[in-house]
């Protein structure tokens, strides 16, 4: 059977939420008895990692009621489609991400971009990890869906997905009003490879679709009831969401 790589890569943030690490990224599983909602799917080499995390907390991929996506870079949707083409496991984002997921088109960095960026610290290991895990690797969800309903989703956890536009056209982050969890993605992380920075923040500038939408999408954050931040890369942040948005905004206008 599959294993994760370390003891530690799953964290129990609360009874029935869980967020597990990957290939530098996360995934959360929203637990409700023997279903559960999973939030992003790693990249395309974490695959047997996700099918692991899912038996750790004693769930399996027929467990999975719906996976839903922050946005549909290679490191976030990299077992969706195996998980709807096999389990028929419906695959929901915001409709602006759609054709994005489809990959209609893909507003993701560059390898050239990447190599621009090279003499960096950090980046050159990063970017050999990520060709590794799949970053490149092409894998659309074919029959990607837009939210059925405004608002709050009928899915474990009761997640309510809010439009964080900015890294990604249709980017969303999610929240969990019972739990008092937001799960931020893309939107705001608290550490990279390729950041000196630790703590909330934006990603560095080449990783967005429009790097200045993504920061106005910090209001969108610092307005909800939050006291947990589970980001799609980094730790978890205690803390409040308005804290947290008010520290990455500081960090992205220095």
């Amino acid at each position: 059977m599959p294993r994760l790589q370390r003891e530690d890569d799953i964290v129990r943030v609360e009874s029935n939420v869980y967020t597990v690490s990957g290939s530098n990224t996360n995934w959360i599983i929203v637990k409700d008895g023997d279903s559960c909602t999973l939030i992003d799917t790693g990249y395309p080499g974490d695959r047997d990692a996700v099918l692991a995390s899912l038996e750790a907390v004693g769930l399996n991929p027929r467990s999975v009621a719906a996976v839903l996506v922050t946005h549909a870079h290679n490191d976030h949707i990299g077992t969706a489609e195996h998980l709807r083409a096999l389990y028929d496991v419906p695959v929901l984002m915001h409709r602006e991400e759609v054709p994005h997921a489809r990959r209609d088109f893909l507003n993701q960095v560059s390898v050239g971009q990447v190599l621009a960026q090279g003499w960096r610290p950090g980046v050159l290991p990063w970017a050999v990890h990520a060709l590794r895990a799949g970053g490149t690797t092409h894998v659309p969800v074919c029959e990607p869906e837009a939210f059925p309903v405004p608002g709050e989703l009928d899915l474990p956890g009761a997640p309510v997905p809010l439009h964080t536009p900015g890294h990604t056209k249709g980017h969303s982050a999610y929240h969990l009003p019972g739990s008092g969890i937001l799960i931020t993605g893309d939107a705001l992380v608290t550490a990279h490879p390729t950041s000196r920075i630790s703590g909330p923040q934006l990603l560095p500038h080449m990783f967005h679709t429009d790097r200045a939408r993504a920061l106005d999408s910090l209001a969108v954050l610092e307005n909800v009831d939050a006291g947990i931040l589970l980001p799609g890369h980094g730790p978890v942040y205690e803390g409040s969401a308005k804290e947290a948005a008010t520290t990455a905004r500081e960090h992205a206008t220095r």
